[in-house]
C-alpha cells in the first residue's frame, strides 16, 4: 500500500481539504480529509460517493476531522472488475483505516458507515476493536430475522439493479449489484455474532421507512422487518442507541442535518 505526499502532510485544521490516495489490491483509493476536532471516517454504501455525501461531510467537519473515501468501482477509485464481493469492499475500509492510524496514531477514529459501510464498519471493528473508537450505523448492519429480499423480491430487485446500472452511479454491472444485495441478505443474517466482538460504543440512525411509505406492494414488509432487525438487536444488546428518522434509505440526503446532530452527540 502507497499513498501520495499529501497523506504525510497532517491537515492544518482550518477548514483545508487535503486529498491523497490508497493503494491496495490494485486499486486507487481517493481519499479526502478535512475539519477539525477529533477523526472519523465516514465509509459510503454501495451507489454512493464521499461526493455524494458532501452535504454531510461539510456538516460534521465543523466539529471532526473528517476522513472520506470511495470503495472500489465507486467515484473516481480505479475499477476492479470481477472484485466487488463484500470481503473485498471490507479490505479496502480496512486498507483506509491503516493509512489513517499511521496519520493519526495516538486517536482512534469514530467509524461512520452508511448502508453497506455500516456492514463493513461492523465487520472491521469485530476483527479490530481497538482500531476504531465507536461505530455509528446509518441505515445498515441490520441483524434481519429473515432474508430482506426474498424469492418473489428477485425480479423486482434485479430490476431496481438494471436502473442504478444505467444510471451510472458506479462501475458495477445490475447482475454485480444484485449479487451483492444478496451477499449483503446473507452477512446480515450471521451479523449478531459479529456485534458480540465489539466492546466500543455503538449508535444505530434507522429510516423508518426503508423502502418507502406506501402501503402497497413490498414496502410494508420491509419496513416491519428493518424495524423488526434493530428490535432483535437492542433485546441482545440494549446499550446499543437507537435514532429512528422519520425518512427512508436515503436519509443521509435528505436529513442528513438530523443525522449529523446525532453523530455529535455519539
Amino acid at each position: 500500500m502507497t499513498t501520495t505526499d499529501d497523506a504525510a502532510r497532517p491537515a492544518r485544521g482550518d477548514g483545508t481539504t487535503r486529498h491523497f490516495t490508497v493503494h491496495h489490491d490494485g486499486v486507487t483509493i481517493p481519499v479526502s480529509r478535512g475539519g477539525r476536532g477529533r477523526p472519523l471516517v465516514l465509509c459510503p454504501g454501495l451507489n454512493s460517493t464521499q461526493a455524494d455525501l458532501r452535504e454531510l461531510i461539510a456538516l460534521l467537519r465543523r466539529d471532526h476531522e473528517v476522513i472520506a473515501f470511495d470503495l472500489r468501482g465507486h467515484g473516481v477509485t480505479s475499477s476492479a472488475a470481477g472484485r466487488y464481493r463484500f470481503e473485498a469492499f471490507l479490505s479496502d475500509l480496512g486498507a483506509v483505516l491503516a493509512e489513517v492510524g499511521r496519520l493519526v496514531p495516538s486517536t482512534p477514529p469514530l467509524l461512520v458507515g452508511y448502508s453497506l459501510g455500516a456492514d463493513l464498519a461492523v465487520h472491521h471493528a469485530s476483527e479490530h476493536p481497538d482500531a476504531v473508537a465507536g461505530l455509528v450505523l446509518v441505515d445498515g448492519a441490520n441483524p434481519l430475522p429473515e432474508p430482506f429480499v426474498s424469492e418473489a423480491d428477485l425480479a423486482e430487485f434485479l430490476a431496481l439493479a438494471e436502473d442504478l446500472a444505467a444510471r451510472r452511479e458506479s462501475l458495477l454491472t445490475a447482475r454485480e449489484i444484485h449479487d451483492l444485495n444478496l451477499e449483503i441478505d446473507l452477512v446480515r443474517s450471521g451479523i449478531l455474532d459479529r456485534y458480540r466482538k465489539i466492546d466500543r460504543p455503538v449508535s444505530m440512525i434507522m429510516s423508518t421507512s426503508i423502502a418507502g411509505d406506501s402501503a402497497e406492494g413490498r414496502a410494508p414488509r420491509h419496513n416491519r422487518l428493518w424495524r423488526a432487525g434493530v428490535e432483535r438487536l437492542v433485546r441482545e444488546w440494549p446499550h446499543v442507541a437507537t435514532h429512528w428518522l422519520d425518512a427512508d434509505h436515503r436519509l443521509v440526503f435528505t436529513h442528513a442535518r438530523d443525522v449529523a446532530r446525532i453523530i455529535r452527540t455519539h
